[in-house]
């Protein structure tokens, strides 16, 4: 039986006064994202659910706290760092090394190195991403200057520096959903425009990881800290001696693995389930004056959670970014009726064929903001940690 996708268009409860809206002007006539003048859905919702559920309230005010009394009248720890994380992510670091010494004379496009570099690489990568997500939001280790220091180990068998750049990026995602000029997660209009077909579409999906390391610094760029210049330097002294010791195929694996990562991948699905728009909109819903809820999070319910960090709970996560992943489903738990109706998938494979063959769907399927939020960067510590809270 084929997997499938469930997708159910639901607004929040009116739990207080709508936003003001001003009167919509398209950007260009051939612009076809979902324009909004509302304020984004999670700090709604988060208020929402803190009113409803006061033990929320705590482990969100109180992170300090480390046990806290739940729902269920027991006592847990929901915000905070979570211990396991360091553990796997040193796992998954010696797991890439030591098939790296086993391919390493492997051809490049031999069966056996393609099949280990898809199947394990891949898999073993893709978590790795998401750990330097899960790290960037200073869920690893307490002290914010071990988190940055680990999020450069876990950036090694990726084999290209990155987790300098990506942590302001990504708060700045958080901080701006969906704010054009700020939301580097947001495909630009030249993207939709020219990949707006079913080989575009294909294409995007295939080598989605070049879009998602180049989109950023096509949008804005970052200064250049001692963050990332220890980041570049760590990962140029790992790579040189990866070549050194286990040799130019070594190296190949890794490389083959990130990009295989963000690629026609199972647990690439991701990329495109988290805000891509998928259940059918009414024409007027691109008017924001017509005030027709638009869902721009969508959740994933599915076993491949198991394997990333918990990332398809992807609602409760922007809702409470301090909450880390062995926690979020206990959230999901605590307040299930404000999360039990909204959007979600239940297949990346699915959502990966859909984006791709739907017309309906495509890169044009998300929704922009012009204004509101802000722009996270290596200024400042206290602004950076401000967007855990």
């Amino acid at each position: 039986m084929p997997a499938t996708s469930t997708v159910i268009t639901a607004s929040l409860p009116n739990h207080g006064s709508q936003p003001s809206i001003k009167p919509w002007q398209p950007q260009s006539t051939s612009d076809r994202f979902f324009w909004s003048y509302t304020e984004e859905p999670h700090r709604t919702r988060r208020q929402a659910i803190i009113k409803s559920h006061p033990e929320v309230a705590s482990l969100t005010l109180k992170c300090s706290r480390t046990r806290l009394l739940t729902w269920a009248h027991q006592v847990t720890k929901l915000c905070g760092h979570e211990p396991l994380t360091k553990y796997l992510v040193l796992a998954v670091v010696s797991l890439q090394i030591a098939c790296a010494a086993c391919l390493r004379h492997y051809p490049i496009f031999s069966i056996r190195f393609l099949l280990v570099s898809y199947i394990v690489g891949a898999t073993a990568n893709q978590n790795l991403f998401l750990a330097i997500h899960e790290i960037s939001h200073n869920l690893a280790f307490k002290s914010p200057s071990a988190n940055r220091a680990f999020a450069v180990i876990a950036n090694l068998p990726i084999g290209v520096p990155y987790s300098a750049a990506f942590r302001p990026y990504h708060l700045t995602h958080h901080k701006s959903l969906g704010v054009d000029g700020l939301d580097t997660d947001l495909p630009t209009s030249v993207e939709a425009f020219f990949l707006d077909s079913i080989l575009g579409k294909a294409f995007f999906c295939t080598f989605q990881i070049l879009f998602y390391a180049l989109r950023p610094m096509m949008v804005y760029q970052l200064p250049l800290s001692l963050l990332h210049l220890f980041n570049i330097a760590a990962q140029v002294a790992f790579d040189f001696l990866v070549v050194h010791y286990l040799g130019a195929g070594a190296l190949a694996y890794l490389i083959t693995s990130s990009f295989l990562a963000g690629s026609l991948h199972p647990c690439a699905g991701h990329f495109v389930a988290e805000h891509y728009v998928f259940d059918k909109q009414p024409m007027s819903a691109r008017v924001p004056s017509n005030r027709v809820p638009v869902p721009e999070t969508y959740s994933y319910y599915g076993p491949l959670n198991a394997l990333t960090y918990n990332v398809g709970l992807h609602n409760e996560h922007h809702d409470f970014p301090a909450i880390p992943w062995t926690r979020l489903p206990v959230l999901h738990k605590i307040a299930k009726e404000f999360y039990v109706d909204l959007p979600h998938h239940t297949s990346w494979v699915w959502v990966i064929w859909q984006f791709i063959w739907d017309e309906e769907v495509g890169l044009w399927c998300r929704v922009k903001r012009e204004t509101g939020g802000k722009k996270v960067g290596g200024w400042r510590a206290e602004e950076l940690a401000s967007t855990e809270r």
